[in-house]
């Protein structure tokens, strides 16, 4: 078995869903484990890194870094249960959306503080540190990071992690086709030189988030909403799964795994999301490889 893999532990946007309808699925917000030669990488800290968590202290690593897309509480809310913090012979390196050092450690225990939670950062025992990025780019071990801003309220980070020469896109929050989907149903209420400058726009948006996951090996991306649920929640920074899917194809990706699945969506419901896209895989003869992203599973790099 290959010591380059990666492993999803959480898969569940927004909140928790522990119900027996999502349990092959999975039901802990996300979290994503990337480990080559020793070296650990974690995309986001939701409920899943607590599981995670549980089973680093097993091992003998005993050093990690931290990716955070942003810091809504589904991706940190993991992070007062996760035991390497509490271990003085651990290390944990944190980076994520920040101008500073101080502003990634004020996000991170935030929070910690009362009278949300009654035991602080301060209570961590484990050596801490919070990055600051040169040249917008990181590295772990043999793990290369690279950072863009995604279309998500609030500073919102992608990642491209380079591994064993594979390329390895983590973007767990970002709504597709932003401009378009919000200007469409109005374009023809604008007049010639509005209606030119919105199709610049759109042009320009769809060729920015190509370049964002361009030729990716792998690709772990937001497809949380049917196109219902989409048009009811226009603006909350999330894909429709269709979005995801057609984009995958346009920007020549090579596996995709669909990622931060509605809470309210049971296994079934998920397993039709599924079986949709590869449909419209076939119907654009496209070779993409679509998987649904479930808990425990685990993909060798």
């Amino acid at each position: 078995m290959s010591n380059k893999y990666l492993r999803f532990w959480g898969v569940r946007g927004s909140y928790a869903a522990p119900f027996d309808s999502h349990l092959k699925v999975g039901g802990n917000t996300s979290c994503v484990e990337i480990s080559a030669d020793g070296h650990t990488l974690i995309c986001d800290a939701g409920t899943g890194i607590i599981p995670l968590g549980n089973e680093l202290v097993k091992g003998n690593a005993r050093e990690l870094m931290l990716l955070l897309t942003h810091y809504h509480w589904d991706h940190v809310c993991g992070l007062p249960f996760f035991v390497p913090a509490f271990l003085k012979e651990w290390t944990l390196n944190f980076f994520g959306p920040g101008n500073d050092r101080q502003d990634v450690e004020k996000h991170v225990s935030a929070q910690m503080k009362a009278p949300y939670f009654p035991v602080g950062t301060e209570s961590w025992l484990a050596k801490i540190n919070y990055v600051c990025p040169t040249n917008d780019t990181l590295q772990h071990g043999p793990m290369r990071i690279t950072f863009r801003n995604v279309h998500h309220p609030g500073a919102t980070f992608g990642y491209r992690i380079c591994v064993n020469s594979k390329t390895v896109i983590y973007i767990s929050d970002n709504e597709c086709k932003f401009i378009e989907k919000s200007v469409s149903k109005q374009r023809s209420e604008l007049n010639h030189e509005e209606q030119s400058l919105y199709d610049d726009l759109v042009r320009e948006e769809h060729q920015s988030e190509l370049e964002i996951i361009g030729n990716a090996d792998i690709l772990i991306h937001d497809a949380q909403y049917t196109t219902e649920d989409y048009n009811r929640k226009r603006g909350w920074g999330h894909s429709c799964y269709i979005d995801t899917v057609n984009m995958a194809i346009d920007a020549g990706v090579k596996e995709l795994y669909l990622y931060h699945h509605d809470p309210n969506y049971d296994d079934e419901m998920i397993e039709n999301i599924h079986q949709h896209a590869l449909e419209i895989i076939s119907e654009r003869k496209s070779g993409l490889k679509c998987h649904v992203a479930r808990e425990g599973l685990r993909v060798d790099l």
